[in-house]
């Protein structure tokens, strides 16, 4: 009944994302200035949307990990599990937003690369999450689990500075399309129904993979124990 459920949820993940390429491509109609290459917008935002998402999971795992610790080991190794699938698949979308970012920058300022504060700050934030992967893949000890919420706490920290930097300083980046002023938002209701329906498409797909990457780490988790009581009860 799981595995059925599962793949139910895949397979209605996939029929919409298929559906909202259609919306995106075909039904939405062409925007006035940019032309096609808007139509990126359809993938940029929801990403970076769920990007965000994800990295406060990562968040809420990473406090989560630091309250437990001491006072109850199981609830610290799932604290630790969603914080760490919640970093890898926040990384994911967030490679897909500095992608998809120049590509449109290309056509609407004529350069693939500025250092705007958006998206220097959107930079930042993929390199700390990077470099806390790197922490949890490649060092050893511990202190990692701890060292790794730390810097996952101080990462989430960038996040509201990512969504705010182009209403606090002047920047070459769009101003937001919600809520920026009585100018802002999305006026064709075909454009805003695409945009809402590649939102949906993207978030299942990423809370897919968020589950399954969180199991996975359980598993894991799960091994390294039944490996280290193996050990204890062998120098018994």
């Amino acid at each position: 009944m799981k595995k059925f459920a599962i793949g139910l949820y895949a397979a209605i993940t996939v029929a919409l994302m298929v559906w909202g390429y259609y919306q995106a491509i075909y039904v939405a109609p062409e925007e006035q200035t940019m032309h096609e290459a808007q139509r990126i917008f359809y993938y940029h935002v929801p990403s970076a949307m769920v990007a965000f998402l994800f990295f406060a999971i990562s968040l809420a795992g990473s406090i989560g990990y630091l309250a437990f610790r001491r006072s109850n080991a199981n609830w610290a190794e799932v604290s630790d599990a969603w914080a760490l699938a919640g970093a890898e698949v926040g990384v994911v979308f967030c490679t897909v937003v500095l992608i998809t970012g120049p590509l449109w920058g290309k056509r609407a300022w004529g350069i693939w690369w500025t250092w705007d504060a958006r998206l220097t700050t959107t930079l930042v934030l993929w390199l700390i999450y990077v470099s806390y992967l790197l922490l949890r893949r490649f060092a050893a000890g511990p202190q990692v689990q701890t060292l790794a919420a730390v810097l996952g706490i101080f990462g989430a920290l960038d996040v509201p500075i990512v969504y705010m930097s182009n209403r606090w300083w002047r920047t070459q980046h769009p101003a937001p399309v919600f809520g920026g002023g009585d100018d802002s938002g999305i006026k064709d209701p075909t454009m805003m129904h695409a945009f809402e329906w590649n939102i949906v498409s993207w978030l299942m797909w990423g809370i897919l993979i968020l589950g399954i990457r969180y199991f996975v780490e359980r598993q894991q988790q799960k091994i390294v124990g039944q490996e280290a009581q193996a050990a204890l009860d062998a120098t018994n």
